[in-house]
């Protein structure tokens, strides 16, 4: 049997007791905080990520250099048969596209098998974790990477914001509308469903949003996703962003409205983050592994 190995970026969420528990690699994300580099999980945790964004200094995603990632792929294959790498949604960063097209070199061909499953944070660590049950079942790196990527569509999140400065930063709306909603309180609800982050409603005050995001999800179980539902074959995950105290309510509200689902909960990526800034909840399920 081959000797399977799991690659994964730091947009999984994977914390670093996770990787050594499950035996995952992780290649973490760099970020450009006042044109310095630092790298997500080494030199810039959670806290230290939160603290320059309420600093207002300038921060901006990146994606890990072909070298760093050859680096890690080669470290793996000296001790691996073939390795699984899952990385960010190729609809949110061109890192997907990179490691797709450095795997068909010739000494990975066969080797290095790059998941596009359009995934991030929460929904990617559901993706992560799979690959270790698919894995330790004895599954090669093509099998794994094709039932993930076959499934790929099978997942939801919903995320509310504590405020539209980020949004506003990144363009996705105008300075006035941003004004208008923060006199109204208006708190945006944003989906992804794929590879896209886009607008799904909009609530006055942050309780109807979390209202809104708990009958979206249960509109998915009754709906999309019913017969994975009927199956157990569906994860239930609450996130936030550098909010943990109001995310453990949020959690236990989860738990309320979804009796008998268990719910993990973890961090927004830093990724994410990065456009929608502290304060943001979020809710997600995600096809898994039985």
């Amino acid at each position: 049997m081959k000797k399977v190995a799991i690659v994964a970026d730091s947009n999984s969420g994977i914390t670093k007791e996770e990787a050594l528990r499950y035996g995952i690699y992780i290649l973490p994300t760099p970020f450009f905080i006042d044109e310095q580099i630092y790298m997500e999980g080494i030199d810039l945790t959670q806290e230290m990520f939160f603290e320059k964004l309420e600093q207002d200094a300038q921060v901006s995603t990146s994606q890990p250099s072909p070298a760093e990632l050859m680096d890690l792929w080669d470290e793996v294959l000296k001790e691996n048969d073939e390795l699984v790498y899952i990385c960010l949604s190729s609809g949110l960063s061109t890192s997907c596209g990179t490691a797709v097209s450095l795997s068909r070199d010739d000494k990975y061909e066969g080797r290095v098998f790059p998941v596009n499953n359009q995934r991030v944070s929460v929904t990617q660590y559901q993706s992560v974790m799979d690959a270790v049950k698919l894995r330790d079942r004895g599954w090669d790196g093509a099998k794994i990477r094709d039932y993930l990527e076959e499934t790929k569509m099978d997942s939801s999140i919903y995320i509310t914001l504590e405020t539209l400065k980020y949004l506003k930063k990144g363009g996705r709306v105008t300075p006035t509308a941003a004004a208008i909603g923060t006199i109204l309180n208006l708190k945006p609800v944003l989906q992804i469903q794929g590879e896209k982050l886009d607008a799904y409603a909009k609530a006055r005050g942050k309780i109807k949003a979390k209202k809104l995001m708990l009958d979206a999800m249960h509109q998915d179980f009754e709906g999309r996703f019913a017969e994975l539902c009927k199956n157990g074959e569906m994860s239930l995950h609450a996130a936030y962003a550098g909010n943990q105290e109001e995310a453990e309510g949020w959690k236990k509200e989860i738990e309320e409205a979804f009796p008998e689902m268990e719910v993990h909960m973890s961090p927004l990526s830093l990724t994410i983050s990065c456009h929608i800034g502290a304060g943001a909840l979020a809710i997600a399920c995600a096809r898994k592994v039985v």
